[in-house]
């Protein structure tokens, strides 16, 4: 718990400006415990005082202030009447505030405890990466906090409970034992990339330094606004753009590589360091053909410091599905049935040719697919085969940060964990049942549904032959191909455990294919469709 000093009356606090907030929070407190005051006042208070001193610089690194925020963590959850670690909606954005004013980072209690309150709320992925943030600076008492990580580690350890890795690279085999397996807990990622870090060394484009990023230009200073900076990484000079996406502990930049328009590329930087992405990339190299991979997403090189990692990727400037679903949102008009059909079976390709190799994305959503556009004029011909200028038209998946590899794990290996994306997670993990392809074949029914709907999916149990069948809670209008999109919904949605799912996708793709082939004037139309989207899309 948090403690405020109790020697509050030694004269070396006369002329302190924070003594007496202390005296009177100490009072407060004391009211507290004994019942007669309200958490309310006391969270009062606490926000007055951290509002007052923290852009003081006097107590930037003063342990004291750094315990009132926690302290005004633990009464603000308390005061809204919620339980301490279930409940607090403030804790995330007090702890941002604190890193944004630098309070105490060069302190180890700060990690721990923020650690701490995420991995009771269950986010044991960002509670391992804070104590790598607090490690990664040399936050003191150093030792203590490799002593909290590692007690920490123990604890995900005891509880997942689920196996023991062996050697991966070459097709070695790892052992897994009778539980299910969570993907993406702190702990199996680390172990995993414990045992494919002497194949990823040896990729091309991977740069290894043991010192911490030295540029000229802080990579802590590149903000949203960011533009024109010029930031040296491995050799090369790269000149900021723009902020094209910002997440929890990751960056991503448009820039242009010695400062030429015609050569964009994104930057994503990450913090820690995460080579998993990478490693994912060149696996999608490895493992897809030439003229199925231009659909995927490609990584230049990655370069890995001590304190963070800048992947070096392809940049695509003409939106993101989830940019051209938007444009129809804003004017109150829906997707044209045939431009989401044309979507449709781009998404099934996808994942009918990661499936096919043992991939799954694990974040399949219209935010991570971009568009693209054919540098020719498309023709009726090559559509229905994607060849021509089919071939270069399309979507392209990207961020590959929660990529699963399943032949790490043994054959029929199934997971548990939920993907936390609001609105993606499969049925499956609401249900906390097994699953694996679900994760990828969800996400392409919520992005079918938002271009159909404008709205995200909500399914519901029907009875059907004696058991139940899930479909979405929205109706289909009766000038659609209803027959299509029914099959659609409804057997990606009921996926049974044996099912070749590689066929099923295969064989949606094909109906949508087959509609489109017998309708020319379908095909005409989508031309005009998409050249319309591009002109819109690429002038906002």
């Amino acid at each position: 718990m948090v403690i405020i000093p109790t020697d509050l009356n030694n004269s070396s606090y006369a002329n302190d400006p924070l003594f007496p907030w202390l005296l009177s929070i100490k009072k407060e407190l004391d009211d507290w415990y004994s019942g007669n005051r309200s958490g309310g006042d006391l969270d009062n208070l606490l926000s007055d005082c951290i509002s007052t001193f923290k852009n003081n610089a006097q107590y930037r690194n003063d342990l004291r202030f750094l315990k009132i925020w926690f302290l005004y963590v633990i009464i603000s959850a308390y005061s809204c009447g919620l339980v301490l670690l279930e409940g607090s909606k403030n804790y995330e954005n007090i702890f941002r505030e604190m890193e944004e004013n630098e309070i105490c980072i060069g302190h180890s209690l700060l990690y721990e405890w923020y650690a701490y309150f995420l991995e009771a709320k269950g986010k044991w992925k960002e509670a391992h990466i804070i104590y790598h943030i607090g490690i990664s600076r040399k936050a003191e008492p150093i030792e203590k906090l490799k002593w909290a990580q590692s007690l920490f580690v123990k604890r995900m350890s005891e509880r997942l409970n689920t196996f023991s890795l062996g050697k991966v690279a070459g097709g070695e085999q790892v052992e897994v034992g009778t539980k299910l397996i969570n993907p993406w807990s702190a702990f199996i990622v680390e172990e995993l990339l414990k045992k494919i870090h002497p194949r990823i060394t040896k990729y091309d484009g991977y740069h290894l330094s043991k010192k911490a990023y030295s540029g000229k230009v802080a990579l802590s200073s590149l903000k949203k606004s960011s533009r024109n900076k010029i930031i040296e990484i491995g050799g090369k000079k790269y000149q900021i753009k723009g902020c094209a996406g910002q997440g929890g502990f990751a960056q991503v930049f448009k820039a242009y590589v010695d400062s030429n328009p015609d050569d964009a590329v994104a930057l994503k930087i990450q913090r820690p360091a995460f080579p998993w992405e990478f490693y994912m990339y060149r696996q999608l190299d490895e493992r897809i053909s030439g003229k199925q991979r231009s659909s995927f997403g490609f990584a230049h090189k990655i370069h890995i410091y001590s304190d963070c990692s800048i992947l070096i990727c392809d940049y695509l400037a003409h939106g993101t599905l989830q940019d051209a679903i938007n444009s129809y949102v804003v004017t109150g008009k829906f997707m044209e049935e045939v431009l989401c059909i044309y979507y449709t079976t781009e998404m099934l390709y996808m994942l009918e040719t990661l499936h096919s190799v043992g991939i799954i994305h694990g974040d399949f959503k219209p935010d991570n697919l971009l568009i693209r556009y054919s540098k020719d004029d498309l023709s009726e011909e090559g559509f229905k085969d994607r060849t021509g200028s089919w071939l270069d038209q399309g979507l392209y998946l990207v961020d590959w940060g929660r990529g699963i590899d399943l032949q790490l794990f043994p054959k029929n290996t199934e997971f548990t964990g939920d993907c936390r994306t609001s609105g993606f997670c499969c049925i499956e993990m609401q249900e906390k049942k097994p699953w694996t392809f679900q994760a990828n074949t969800y996400g392409l029914c919520v992005a079918v549904h938002m271009m159909l709907h404008n709205t995200y999916m909500e399914v519901e149990r029907k009875a059907s032959d004696g058991g139940y069948i899930y479909l979405p809670k929205s109706s289909f209008k009766r000038y659609w191909n209803v027959e299509l999109w029914k099959a659609l919904f409804t057997k990606l949605l009921n996926v049974k455990p044996g099912n070749n799912d590689v066929e099923l996708l295969r064989s949606l793709r094909k109906s949508f294919l087959d509609y489109m082939h017998d309708n020319p004037l379908l095909i005409k139309k989508l031309k005009g469709l998409l050249v319309k989207q591009r002109g819109t899309l690429c002038s906002a």
